[in-house]
């Protein structure tokens, strides 16, 4: 019996497929998401429908997508990532003629009584379309020059596109994701040094041009600059965001002021506290043991994923699993460093927490694919 005709006749088919989805990341993100109802429910001042009530309905119908997607096979997906990543390409070309600009940011698009966000989208057919390349190239050419330009066209392409929008936060998810893909599927270490090194050397060269000829920011960037490194500089203006959000984060001590009892929240001094700061009020109300747990939660999330990759003999199934266990991670990690003054504030919403409906629909489902990576893989 060939290793072929093996694998079909040991994928699950029909519904003996619900035996096999990982159930306990599906409890793990019902749990996560109802720490957000929980949070949203707190922040609305008792009020179900003002935020919480909606967020159900889109965890709802994300969970449906999730299953959906989980089971239809994996090598559907895999040929479906190039399709997927063009299409999400356009609708980023779209919002630029036919966006809606929300925040001082034009980064949605309407669609009757939908407001799709594309970066969300391009987030995970990104991941899709560079575990397809790198499940089709021949494993010895991973490393060589030619071969490495090509994803990273793939990548700077709809970062670019994200950065006019302009949304940084979502850049970042971007290069990130799609760099531990890369590096997952082999690419030499050398190459991420010397990005590194470039990228040190150009926070450098922008440090040290401030005050000469040369000087490659404008005054008022490098004032941003100096506020995230000392919000207290400027407590009513541009750090006002992290001053207020430390208050939260100190005043919640270890087992926090109970729930519903967040004065930040409450008396209205927590900015974006239904989106962006919505982990400052969780840490407010239930302190440090909460907070931590939330993070346990998380990394939870990101152990079953990376086992069910490693487990995996697909390689696409196992590229696409890690790059988008890798996407989450940089969301929860990038949105908590944020919220603690530890990294710009960049518009980063807590996966599965905060209110949104684009980015709670699109990481439900990309754990689709991750749970029909699982769900079709040769046993």
């Amino acid at each position: 019996m060939s290793f072929l005709e093996y694998r079909v006749k040991t994928v699950p088919t029909g519904f003996s497929k619900i035996l096999y989805v990982n159930w306990a990341l599906v409890v793990l993100l019902v749990a996560i998401a109802s720490v957000g109802f929980l949070m949203l429910y707190s922040v609305a001042g008792g009020r179900l429908s003002v935020w919480a009530e909606p967020q159900m309905k889109r965890f709802l119908l994300g969970m449906s997508v999730m299953f959906f997607v989980a089971f239809v096979p994996i090598w559907f997906w895999r040929n479906m990532a190039g399709l997927a990543y063009g299409g999400s390409i356009l609708l980023l070309l779209a919002v630029e003629f036919f966006g809606s600009v929300g925040m001082g940011a034009q980064r949605w698009i309407e669609l009757g009584p939908l407001r799709l966000q594309p970066s969300e989208l391009s987030k995970v057919t990104l991941v899709m379309l560079l575990a397809a390349y790198y499940d089709w190239l021949d494993i010895k050419k991973t490393s060589r020059p030619l071969w490495v330009m090509i994803p990273v066209f793939l990548i700077l392409l709809p970062t670019v596109l994200v950065l006019g929008q302009p949304d940084l936060g979502t850049a970042l998810l971007l290069m990130g994701g799609g760099a531990v893909v890369m590096f997952c599927a082999g690419v030499s270490w050398l190459y991420f040094g010397a990005v590194f090194a470039l990228g040190a050397g150009a926070v450098a060269a922008v440090l040290t041009s401030r005050g000469t000829e040369w000087q490659l920011l404008k005054d008022y960037q490098y004032r941003r600059i100096d506020t995230f490194l000392d919000p207290s500089s400027d407590p009513l203006g541009s750090g006002y965001h992290i001053t207020q959000a430390k208050i939260a984060l100190g005043s919640g001590g270890w087992a926090g002021r109970g729930f519903m009892q967040g004065t930040q929240s409450r008396l209205n001094f927590l900015p974006e506290k239904h989106t962006d700061f919505i982990f400052t009020t969780l840490a407010e109300e239930f302190g440090f043991i909460g907070a931590f747990s939330l993070l346990g939660l998380y990394t939870l999330v990101l152990a079953f994923c990376i086992a069910s990759a490693l487990q995996n003999k697909d390689r696409f199934a196992s590229l696409v699993t890690l790059g988008i266990a890798a996407t989450f991670f940089f969301y929860f990690a990038v949105n908590m460093l944020m919220v603690m003054g530890l990294a710009p504030v960049v518009g980063v919403p807590l996966p599965l927490v905060s209110y949104g409906g684009s980015s709670m629909l699109v990481l439900l489902a990309a754990f689709g694919l991750v749970q029909s990576a699982h769900v079709h893989r040769p046993r």
